[in-house]
């Protein structure tokens, strides 16, 4: 027994999830863009995910509450292998090194110290007509300029390098926790930070100053009753465009998977809709795999609440809610 823990301690600590992930076949990738050192975005196939952390000991699934080690890594990715099969499966892989130096091994000098996130938000100028940001949000991306409105009276968006624009992620009590960063040739999260949720009230509209636009309406004051939950801050606000911006909805986003903070803030979100008898959460994700996998945990959220849920899918074949607006439907 001895002897049986202490290899099982050794391919915990010698055999790298990620390296687990790249000998697959098809083999998982590195989505270089999006990963850090602490945290390793691997992609498969359409809408697969698993992020690799603790040093490449450890993994979870953004799309589920799957996480774990090595061990739970392998059976995860093939549930009919046992536990002795695992094993076996493990020690081949033993010192293997992953294909990411240029991640894995320490800087050459010391990293900079990261800036606050809430330094890095007011130091960036508010959402502007005429501004790069503003034509690259109202050009490339079709949005309205009274959803923008909206926005910029939340403060949900500021102008970044580059015509990008940076989306405020904020927590259940509206502190800053992270900005996620989209312009029209990059995108990325901020450092040092955390992703919670965009938010979009819909009661900003009422003093925009602009028009109500697309379809829909909706009324309603304090806490609102519809929680519209999208995965990018541009679809929020897509979907925000087509639906008229209503007063009884929380447009929020966020941000690929769910982690421990998202999941928090959703969990106070819908003990909020708990409250009220016509709650419900809509669930607006993408029209692909991913997108329904997302929704399915989304309904599953909103039923442990109790609270009703509903699935709103971008119409005509289209993936996601930018689609649509860029057909016009939001003019």
């Amino acid at each position: 027994m001895a002897a049986t823990d202490t290899e099982i301690a050794i391919l915990k600590r010698d055999v790298s999830c990620a390296a687990l992930l790249e000998q697959q076949s098809p083999a998982w990738k590195l989505d270089h863009r999006e990963s850090t050192k602490r945290a390793l975005k691997y992609r498969r196939n359409e809408g697969e995910v698993l992020i690799v952390n603790h040093g490449g000991r450890g993994w979870w699934d953004p799309m589920s509450e799957a996480k774990g080690d090595v061990f739970g890594l392998t059976h995860h990715l093939d549930p009919s292998l046992n536990f002795g099969q695992v094993r076996k499966l493990l020690r081949g892989l033993v010192g293997l090194r992953p294909s990411y130096p240029a991640l894995e091994r320490g800087p050459e000098k010391p990293d900079k110290p990261a800036v606050p996130v809430a330094q890095l938000w007011t130091q960036r100028r508010r959402l502007s007509r005429g501004s790069a940001t503003w034509g690259y949000l109202t050009g490339e991306r079709a949005l309205p300029p009274a959803v923008l409105a909206a926005a910029d009276l939340s403060d949900a968006v500021r102008e970044g390098p580059r015509g990008s624009a940076w989306f405020a992620h904020r927590d259940h009590t509206g502190v800053l926790t992270g900005i996620d960063m989209r312009g029209p040739d990059w995108r990325g999260f901020s450092k040092s930070s955390d992703k919670s949720l965009f938010r979009l009230p819909g009661e900003a509209a009422q003093g925009s100053g602009g028009e109500a636009v697309g379809i829909g309406g909706g009324g309603g004051t304090g806490v609102p009753g519809r929680l519209a939950v999208c995965e990018a801050p541009i679809d929020a606000l897509s979907l925000a465009a087509l639906e008229g911006v209503r007063a009884d909805t929380l447009y929020v986003a966020t941000t690929g998977g769910m982690g421990p903070l998202t999941l928090a803030c959703l969990d106070a979100l819908l003990r909020d809709l708990a409250a009220q008898p016509e709650g419900v959460l809509v669930a607006a994700t993408d029209a692909d795999g991913a997108g329904e996998r997302y929704a399915q945990r989304l309904a599953a959220l909103a039923q442990a609440a109790g609270v009703r849920s509903e699935r709103l899918v971008p119409p005509d074949g289209q993936n996601d809610w930018n689609d649509i607006v860029k057909q016009g439907r939001a003019a």
